[in-house]
């Protein structure tokens, strides 16, 4: 690699740990939004079963 080897492998190492993190971050706002949508869809249920019953 001509002296920069360094170079080559710690940019392939900060990519690719640039690329898992973005990846961590992509599951976990995932999560958090299927938590949200869960939750307003209960809302949801619910106030539609109490419109039918009274």
């Amino acid at each position: 690699m001509g002296g920069y080897g360094l170079y080559v492998w710690g940019s392939y190492i900060v990519t690719f740990m640039c690329i898992a993190g973005e990846i961590l971050l992509i599951s976990n706002r995932r999560r958090t939004l299927e938590k949200q949508y869960s939750h307003i869809e209960d809302l949801d249920n619910n106030e539609t079963n109490n419109e039918t019953t009274s």
